[in-house]
């Protein structure tokens, strides 16, 4: 239901633009949309109607529509230099940074120089920061007040910047040299007796995170305390700006974005407009490295070929040992990485983690290492005519093979991104495909090596 909501919008609002009414009609009409539902539509219009549009909408409103553009420096260009200058400087500040952080656009320097100083000041710091510091998400889009106003003095004052800034929920207090000093909910200044102190009702203890940190290390001291927004201090502990709930949000996504990416063994997360090209380079690295790393599995394979030779059937059940290792690793890696997000884990826990992953691994690997045993052993004495004693052999061996590899293959999937943590490596990077490799080598040895040990060595089968 709610996308065909949207589809009506978009081909309402494509009607108003390609009516023959007037522009301030047309203007009038467009005012009841989301200025997201008139970005939507972009894609789908002509130069010639984009241009109109262009001159349609009010200027804060055609910047609200390019914060939510997909490729908005694209529509930029198609505006004269200085109105897309005029357009960045109503954007939010760090929209407007991350547009042109991540735009080709032989333009943008003249964007740049025609907005006025502090826009472009402002601008340029945000897009200073390095991209995974928490800083580089954080806007300019706050009110401050001083701890000694009293509760009309700081009424007046939050009047005056309310006209420049709209986020207004959560207002930030500063001590008389500028320091960050606390917080005030809104709602608790409205009720306020005017002729209360302001102190009285500053929140100290509110949470804050230094622009410095790294987003990873500090997300989940954002999330878990809910706010509005968080204020981002500089070392000297002044404010820079805010994190909103909306960048939490997008921070999160993009979080989860890139370790999704990781997980599937690609070095940055893709679209699916993004080109053949761009995505080949994100897949190619990762599967060189599994390439020679299926290489170091094959040659494991090879120094086994007495027991293939003279036991072909066990080849039948490789890709049983191999799948089952590889999935108990790869069950064992997310659950990691998942508690991993957590900064505050102890060694304790660490160890408690990697306890636990085994002993799951183990259990597991025992009640399917005994059907294993019984059903397979049934079908080798049954449907492939062998004596009872060697078919229950076959597939004990299957079994003791499967318990071996999943409790060894459920300890790599914990301890290798436990590793790379403690080296500083995002502990994603151990990938899917990785965890799933090097799981296939410890099945491969752990199945081959019992079979060489047990059936030929000891049952000289």
């Amino acid at each position: 239901m709610e996308e065909k909501v949207n589809k009506d919008y978009k081909q309402e609002i494509l009607d108003i633009i390609r009516s023959r009414n007037s522009p301030k009609v047309m203007r009038e009409k467009l005012e009841d949309y989301h200025s997201n539902d008139i970005a939507q539509v972009l894609p789908d219009l002509q130069l010639k109607e984009r241009e109109n549009l262009y001159r349609l909408l009010p200027m804060d409103t055609l910047a609200e529509v390019m914060e939510y553009a997909d490729g908005a420096d694209q529509y930029l260009e198609e505006m004269d230099l200085r109105k897309a200058a005029w357009v960045l400087e109503r954007m939010e500040p760090d929209d407007a940074a991350d547009l042109l952080k991540e735009s080709d656009s032989v333009k943008k320097t003249a964007w740049l120089e025609l907005m006025d100083d502090s826009s472009r000041a402002e601008i340029k710091k945000l897009a200073s920061y390095d991209e995974d510091l928490i800083a580089s998400r954080m806007t300019t889009n706050y009110v401050t007040l001083t701890s000694n106003l009293t509760i009309k003095e700081a009424m007046h004052s939050l009047v005056d910047q309310a006209a420049d800034h709209d986020n207004i929920s959560v207002l930030y207090v500063l001590d008389e040299e500028g320091v960050y000093y606390g917080a005030i909910d809104l709602k608790e200044l409205i009720i306020a007796r005017q002729d209360s102190k302001l102190e009285d009702i500053i929140v100290t203890a509110y949470p804050y995170v230094y622009g410095s940190e790294r987003i990873e290390d500090c997300l989940e001291t954002i999330k878990d305390y809910s706010e509005e927004s968080i204020p981002v201090l500089s070392d000297d502990n002044h404010i820079l700006g805010v994190i909103t709930a909306q960048d939490v949000a997008e921070v999160i996504d993009d979080e989860m974005g890139e370790d999704y990416a990781k997980l599937g063994g690609l070095t940055a997360e893709e679209d699916l407009n993004e080109p053949l090209r761009e995505s080949i380079k994100k897949r190619m690295p990762w599967l060189i490295l599994l390439l020679f790393l299926g290489m170091g599995v094959s040659s494991v394979v090879s120094v086994f070929e007495k027991v293939v030779a003279q036991l072909t059937i066990v080849m039948t059940f490789q890709s049983l040992i191999l799948d089952m290792s590889g999935n108990v690793g790869t069950q064992s890696l997310a659950v990691t990485i998942r508690v991993l997000c957590d900064e505050k884990l102890t060694g304790k826990e660490k160890l408690h983690l990697i306890g636990k992953e085994i002993t799951c691994g183990t259990f597991n690997g025992l009640i399917l290492g005994a059907l294993s045993l019984v059903a397979i052993g049934f079908y080798i004495m049954v449907f492939r005519h062998m004596p009872v004693a060697s078919a229950f052999a076959i597939s004990g061996c299957i079994g003791i093979s499967l318990v071996v590899a999943m409790l060894i293959s459920s300890a790599v999937g914990t301890v290798v991104p436990l590793f790379f943590k403690q080296i500083g490596v995002d502990p994603a990077a151990a990938s899917g495909p990785l965890i799933t490799t090097i799981t296939d080598l410890v099945g491969v040895v752990t199945y081959y090596g019992l079979a060489w040990i047990l059936l030929l060595e000891v049952m000289h089968m």
